[in-house]
């Protein structure tokens, strides 16, 4: 049996001592195949006698470890990378059936014995001619530049949306043809932009993408949720894995698109999505929710909930991810606003004190799982959906406690995180790292989950450092965003409400007072991109209210309707409040 061993330095101590490759195994709790590979092919006994006496096995776990998965995996799950005892890449190979793989295991053991130094010199050349290739876009673009940094202006925002809408099916919605995706971010801008210019084409694009998943193979109409993804265009024929990060995001789609056109249909999808997530993923002891269901075709085919019952549940990933539970966080507010549920606000409020007891450290952030103890402390995108789901707390229970907490979050990510360009690195630095984790990446997608943390941070706080952060990070994609297609609608969105300032809502009164929170919930309700409600309670929060130049009123709580720090109305009714917020200019 094959002794599969953990990611460290002692491993790759081992092999160098044993002057062997090492075998990396990049595999998924719920993947089929991958679990095909682990109990099928790697128990053959000719291939475990081949990787015991030539490699040094390493297994991880693509969620548990997303800085290796993103570095090593190749052509999907399971991965099979051969890694030379630096852990540099040398090769990689998907699923293969066992005699294929004893054939390669025979070949690649043999090519590294002969060939070490070389294979050494062929690396090294190959390292800089990528490090070259990266960076050469970039430096063709700054000189044509005169050395200027990237201006962000609205021509991103508008050639985003563009691609946007001519890569989407025209007829069932989403992006992909051999994999079909829904990309909530791309639906999120879609809805953004739309309401900043009334285009039809993007209101069509949302609404045909989102009735077609819930008409479709990839929708659990029987518990709820959705699979992860399709195969069809058609949204047919899914792998039937859920997951709890894709599934919140959906459900935040659904949410929006229900606030902007009261389709009945979008709101009995989003109930389906919560009460999928309450009643499999949520650890009733924690208040957190596990990361993922495993996928079943034959339950899935299953079309009642008794039949389902009697065959029994797929089984639950219980590992609990902090970057996952932030987006369940975010989602679970967005649905008590939208569906004036206070339940839904209470279980995001547990689950965030949950996080913040169980995976936060306040000098150094966010770890990214907890199996019963936090791990892995220094990824970014843990910092990032964190503080955004901080800020999202803040606006929504109206809880400025979590303010604090998102101010130092954000010192620790700008320290720990920030680039020489501005932009933010995914993983912190880390002088023992082997392999390609020596080489930190700059992921754009969370560079713009947190680059937009940063901007709405700063209109919560009115501290420009964080809005030049933003800023920053943002421009140092604008050379080269448009390669990476719709995959940067989250990125156009950031660069949006640094172009377009939100609808600002402070609401001056006692947070123990129900008419605060009547106007608080009036400034939620309607749908208005990118618009931030805010509580100062002038007993608690005296240091905001002198920084917003606000005072409190003698009739009692009012709300202050302004707008890139321009007043443009104030109110103590409810019921004039979202009139008085579709009023302001949109600059």
């Amino acid at each position: 049996m094959v002794d599969w061993q953990d990611w460290n330095e002692a491993a790759f101590e081992r092999a160098r001592e044993r002057g062997a490759p090492v075998l990396l195994f990049v595999k998924a709790s719920w993947c089929r195949w991958c679990r095909e590979l682990e109990q099928k092919v790697l128990t053959d006994p000719r291939v475990e006698a081949l990787i015991e006496a030539n490699f040094i096995p390493i297994s991880i776990d693509k969620d548990r470890r997303p800085d290796l998965e993103a570095r090593y995996t190749k052509g999907g799950w399971p991965t099979l990378a051969y890694l030379d005892d630096n852990g540099e890449l040398l090769s990689a190979d998907n699923y293969m059936e066992a005699e294929e793989l004893a054939g390669r295991l025979q070949l690649i053991a043999e090519y590294y014995r002969t060939n070490r130094e070389a294979i050494r010199s062929r690396l090294a050349a190959e390292r800089a001619a990528q490090r070259a290739a990266e960076e050469e876009p970039v430096r063709r673009s700054l000189a044509a530049l005169g050395e200027r940094r990237p201006k962000l202006g609205l021509e991103i925002v508008e050639s985003v949306a563009e691609t946007v809408i001519k890569t989407a099916d025209p007829v069932h919605g989403g992006w992909g043809s051999r994999h079909k995706f829904p990309h909530p971010e791309a639906i999120d801008f879609a809805l953004v932009r739309w309401s900043q210019t009334g285009d039809a084409r993007l209101l069509d694009l949302v609404r045909r993408t989102l009735r077609h998943m819930q008409e479709g193979q990839i929708h659990d109409k029987v518990e709820g949720g959705f699979y992860r993804y399709a195969t069809q265009p058609d949204w047919s024929v899914p792998h039937h894995e859920k997951m709890l990060d894709s599934n919140a995001q959906r459900l935040f789609a659904y949410l929006e698109a229900y606030q902007t056109t009261g389709e009945e249909s979008f709101r009995r999808t989003a109930l389906g999505i919560l009460e999928w997530m309450r009643s499999t993923l949520l650890d009733e002891s924690t208040g957190a929710f596990y990361g993922s269901q495993d996928a079943d075709p034959t339950y899935a085919n299953k079309s009642t909930i008794a039949a389902r019952r009697a065959a029994g549940p797929p089984s639950i990933d219980k590992t609990i991810f902090a970057n996952w539970n932030a987006i369940a966080v975010s989602a679970l507010f967005k649905a008590s606003s939208v569906l004036g549920d206070e339940r839904y606000s209470e279980m995001a409020l547990e689950t965030l004190d949950f996080m913040l007891r169980e995976l936060y450290d306040d000098k150094l952030g966010m770890y990214h799982y907890w199996d019963g103890r936090p791990h892995l402390l220094g990824l970014l995108g843990d910092q990032a959906y964190t503080l955004r789901a901080l800020i999202d707390a803040v606006q929504f229970s109206s809880e400025n406690r979590f303010l604090d907490v998102a101010r130092d979050l954000a010192s620790i990510t700008i320290e720990r995180y920030r680039s020489p360009s501005g932009s933010f690195f995914d993983t912190h630095y880390d002088p023992s790292a082997s392999g390609e984790l020596r080489r930190r990446n700059r992921s754009i997608l969370e560079n713009s989950v947190i680059a937009e943390a940063l901007l709405r941070l700063a209109h919560f706080t009115h501290d420009k450092d964080y809005e030049d952060a933003g800023r920053e990070a943002l421009e140092s994609f604008a050379v080269d965003y448009k390669r990476y297609g719709h995959f940067v609608a989250g990125y156009a969105r950031a660069v949006d409400l640094l172009l377009h300032p939100p609808v600002h809502v402070t609401i001056v009164g006692s947070t123990h007072d129900s008419k605060t929170h009547a106007l608080a919930k009036a400034a939620l309700k309607p749908y208005v991109a990118s618009r931030i409600v805010q509580i100062v309670d002038p007993g608690v929060d005296k240091d905001l209210l002198e920084r917003f130049g606000l005072e409190p009123h003698a009739e009692g709580p009012r709300a202050y309707v302004h707008q890139d720090r321009e007043s443009y109305a104030e109110t103590s009714d409810p019921a004039r409040l979202p009139a008085l917020m579709m009023r302001t200019p949109q600059l």
